[in-house]
């Protein structure tokens, strides 16, 4: 069946990455298999994830784990369980916060947008939030200074998003407030392959994507602290019952996570870094751009092509670059975060062989392309008037 012609949807070729906008991930043929077989099953969901529970402890080295809808609503319910704690009443009771702790901190560095606030995602439990520091400055002086008697929670994101200097690293972030007896919360979406070393922290619960890099179903894994994973759990009896996640979630949580307990990470790295080096090798010699490699900056192991584009010399930026390379049939999506800073990378990941050459095709036709073409390639797309395409920044 093709999906694309039955509901007349674009044909898109995934040079981004494990974009939620984008619709995840491919999923693994072994949790396609599992999550199948799911579908036609009945089970008891608190038995479910009780056993995803027990999974997720044993993949990531926590006390204990739950699935939830997504890393979003994983920090809407952490924030929520670190309010009420496992007390039916004050889960019943939310988003009414009265007579609870409420007050969240956050690094302003790490306030991002990634499809939405995460500030957002805190205020849906009912919290309120505290921005300690400046955009690119905060120290532990302004975290001590902000958590006090009111504190339920502090939140961390780890992310590409974030400000990559600045702020207080997480070490130190949970040290400060473990002091003070306050749980921290990590924002984790795209970190499974990190997820551990996070875990090492002791940040008491952190979140990751279960259709970014584990290629599950769409869900979010959550893992920490037991009685607060608890906590967190028991909202979907309140607040969490309209992001409640489903068997398929679930199921998809613990048979992406199996695969990967088995995965030979060091020959998975270097299959990604050949796929990489094929877009490079493409791309040499062309005038007007200059190739690198863009390690992952939260240190999992892969790395992109960075291409950045000297305007004069090319006859084209990097946004209309971008914008054309959408447009066309199929769509092809580069990861276009910085396109505004003269640069783009292409992520190999979720390109097939066939996928990479046309990729690759497309883009050198289009940087070697006349002087006339080129000018109509910057007329169409190069208009101020058009609707902003460096929206593959979503996560």
């Amino acid at each position: 069946m093709d999906l694309y012609e039955k509901y007349r949807l674009t044909r898109t070729i995934n040079a981004c990455g494990k974009m939620t906008h984008l619709a995840g991930a491919i999923v693994l043929p072994e949790v396609v298999e599992e999550v199948t077989e799911a579908m036609g099953c009945f089970f008891n969901l608190e038995e479910l994830q009780e056993r995803a529970g027990e999974i997720i402890a044993r993949a990531t080295g926590a006390e204990w784990g739950c699935v939830t809808a997504c890393t979003a609503a994983g920090i809407a319910l952490g924030v929520a369980g670190a309010m009420t704690g496992r007390d039916i009443g004050k889960v019943w009771q939310l988003p009414d916060t009265n007579g609870m702790k409420n007050e969240v901190v956050i690094q302003k560095g790490q306030c991002v947008n990634f499809g939405a606030p995460v500030t957002q995602m805190i205020r849906m439990s009912g919290a309120s939030v505290v921005e300690v520091g400046t955009v690119h400055n905060t120290t532990e002086s302004h975290l001590k200074h902000a958590i006090g008697e009111n504190t339920a929670a502090v939140v961390c994101v780890v992310s590409h998003h974030t400000v990559r200097y600045g702020c207080v690293p997480l070490e130190k972030l949970v040290a400060i407030a473990h002091e003070r007896n306050v749980p921290v919360i990590v924002d984790g979406a795209a970190q499974s392959f990190v997820i551990k070393k996070i875990v090492d922290t002791g940040a008491d619960l952190i979140i990751c994507s279960g259709h970014k890099y584990l290629s599950g179903t769409t869900a979010g894994v959550v893992c920490g602290k037991r009685e607060l994973v608890e906590a967190l759990n028991l909202q979907n009896r309140g607040i969490g019952r309209p992001m409640k996640v489903g068997k398929e979630g679930i199921v998809g949580v613990m048979g992406a996570l199996d695969y990967r307990m088995k995965l030979d990470v060091l020959g998975w790295e270097a299959e990604q870094d050949r796929k990489m080096n094929r877009i490079v090798e493409r791309l040499e010699g062309i005038d007007g751009i200059s190739l690198s490699v863009d390690p992952d900056p939260n240190g999992n192991p892969f790395s992109r092509a960075r291409v950045s584009v000297d305007p004069d010399r090319a006859g084209l930026n990097a946004e209309v670059i971008n914008r054309a390379m959408m447009d066309d049939e199929p769509s092809i999506r580069l990861r276009a975060h910085h396109t505004d800073e003269g640069y783009f990378t292409v992520d190999a990941m979720e390109l097939t062989e066939e996928e990479i050459e046309l990729t690759c095709d497309r883009l050198v036709g289009m940087l070697t392309a006349t002087d006339a073409v080129k000018a109509g390639i910057m007329e169409k797309f190069g208009a101020e008037d058009l609707v902003d395409a460096r929206w593959a920044w979503l996560r």
